[in-house]
């Protein structure tokens, strides 16, 4: 039975439609929450993620990945910025074979908080770090040396994240003797910058179209997630419907 229903909830995961804009959907939003919910819930216990990312973290991470087409989607990386910088907040996940490929400490933006996130933005110069979902892309080398492509999308949330210059490399503000010599973790101008020792194996991971989500419990950014907002869901599956009656 616990195999039959954890195989149900990857045929879900996979084919996305029928989580986010299909059957489950038009018939009530409850219809579509519980039972995701609950795999969801299964699978965190069993993979154990609860010393490293919190539940609605995990839960909206999947969701999210139900809905975005990409070229790799076993492969999803979570960043919780719920949690303090001195903690390993960033894992990098293999959904289907339910396994913790990497755990680490990661940076937040200087003008998004000290030790913790609370203050996010999408505009140039803000030294702020992004909420939502991100693909990832090619790699290059740069002024922080070897450094990961951030494609945004969601719009007026994270869209801008190219033109930031907002993308995954290493700096040694992020390594674990400064939050261990500060009480936190040095800060970027926007970058989720990982520590210089683990950085490159968890860029050559996550590179060439796989999934990263940047969560915070931010009630601005939950109600407007285009890809998380129950409201842009009824929304748009209202107009879906007016079209299809057309």
């Amino acid at each position: 039975m616990r195999r039959a229903f954890l195989y149900l909830f990857f045929i879900v995961l996979s084919v996305g439609s029928i989580s986010t804009g299909g059957v489950l959907r038009a018939i009530s939003p409850e219809a579509e929450s519980m039972p995701v919910t609950a795999m969801s819930r299964q699978l965190y216990e069993e993979m154990r993620l609860d010393r490293w990312i919190c539940f609605d973290a995990f839960m909206r991470g999947l969701k999210g990945s139900g809905k975005i087409e990409r070229k790799n989607k076993d492969i999803l990386t979570l960043i919780d910025f719920s949690k303090p910088s001195t903690a390993e907040r960033l894992v990098v996940l293999d959904i289907r074979q339910k396994r913790i490929l990497y755990t680490s400490l990661v940076s937040h933006g200087k003008n998004s908080g000290e030790n913790y996130a609370t203050s996010f933005s999408n505009e140039n110069g803000s030294h702020k770090s992004s909420l939502g979902f991100y693909l990832t892309e090619n790699t290059y080398e740069g002024r922080n040396g070897y450094s990961l492509i951030l494609n945004g999308l969601e719009k007026g949330i994270n869209d801008l994240a190219k033109q930031r210059a907002i993308v995954i490399h290493g700096a040694s503000y992020s390594n674990p003797s400064v939050a261990a010599a500060s009480g936190r973790l040095g800060r970027s101008f926007g970058c989720p910058a990982l520590p210089l020792s683990i950085s490159k194996p968890i860029i050559n991971t996550i590179k060439d179209g796989t999934l990263l989500f940047i969560y915070a419990n931010d009630k601005s950014y939950l109600t407007q997630s285009p890809i998380l907002s129950t409201q842009h869901e009824k929304e748009n599956f209202l107009v879906k419907s007016h079209q299809k009656v057309l």
